[in-house]
């Protein structure tokens, strides 16, 4: 493998013209508890998360992820440092989660995704699994 070392003066170190792609998957698991908990309403045990598309260690390239949860919850800004990438809560409601990929090359600018939280099955969309490419050029 021949890998141009041609580097410009504001390359940071990256070789130009080559592009590293790791794809990513990021969803949500949900279990109901069957019904309303007394204590707080809440009628569900969700699980967000982003892993990678195959069994690969994501912490080499990874430093930390960011999960923004909706502001009705206690501490809604959570910071995963090492795998598994993902946040466990309780809820009842469905609602839109910011999830902000931090890299350990100072050079690659955070990746910003956006997944809305699911609850309840669709039969249109069960099963669905979304899955992004997270493209970095060295």
């Amino acid at each position: 493998m021949n890998i141009s070392t041609d580097f410009g003066p504001d390359s940071g170190g990256r070789v130009k013209g080559l592009t590293i792609v790791k794809p990513l998957i990021y969803g949500n698991v949900a279990r109901s508890f069957g019904k309303k908990r007394e204590e707080d309403g809440h009628t569900h045990q969700w699980t967000v998360y982003v892993k990678p598309y195959q069994n690969e260690d994501m912490s080499t390239y990874v430093k930390k992820i960011h999960f923004k949860l909706h502001e009705s919850y206690a501490n809604p800004n959570r910071v995963v440092t090492k795998p598994p990438f993902e946040v466990t809560e309780t809820g009842w409601g469905e609602f839109e989660i910011v999830i902000k990929i931090h890299f350990h090359d100072p050079t690659e600018r955070p990746v910003t995704m956006y997944h809305i939280l699911k609850l309840f099955q669709s039969p249109i969309l069960d099963g669905e699994v979304t899955t992004t490419q997270i493209e970095g050029k060295k």
